[in-house]
């Protein structure tokens, strides 16, 4: 069974960079898309992009297109999420998810959670001065 560990979370000031990291243990990443979400207290799990297990087609929700990046090295069985210009409002847990592919939704391009399993315990992001 797939299970996926992130990483690389942690305090972040206002305009920097973070990436954080999903690696795959007990089974390879290589033939799951991940999706990378974020949930902030009281609100419910977001989207903010998702790569094929090829790393050819990348999904964005209109919401997150311009500051988040998301890419993948099978060979690691990593994937990664690489936030760009960090803002106070970008605090939360940052999650990831095995899916067979990535499925987006009109009228923004959202990224439904159900889409996805085999979550992480998840990795805190703090955007603070």
């Amino acid at each position: 069974q797939l299970q996926l560990v992130e990483s690389g979370g942690g305090l972040v000031q206002p305009g920097e960079s973070l990436r954080v990291s999903c690696t795959a243990s007990q089974i390879p990443l290589g033939p799951f898309a991940i999706g990378w979400f974020r949930q902030a207290p009281g609100k419910d799990r977001e989207g903010v992009g998702c790569i094929s297990a090829n790393g050819i087609v990348v999904k964005y929700p209109d919401s997150a297109k311009g500051r988040f990046t998301v890419s993948r090295d099978n060979a690691q069985n990593t994937a990664y999420l690489e936030m760009n210009d960090a803002r106070p409002e970008d605090t939360a847990v940052y999650y990831c998810g095995a899916s067979d592919i990535c499925r987006d939704y009109d009228p923004d391009r959202h990224l439904n959670a159900g889409d996805f399993d085999s979550w992480g315990q998840g990795t805190q992001v703090t955007v603070s001065s």
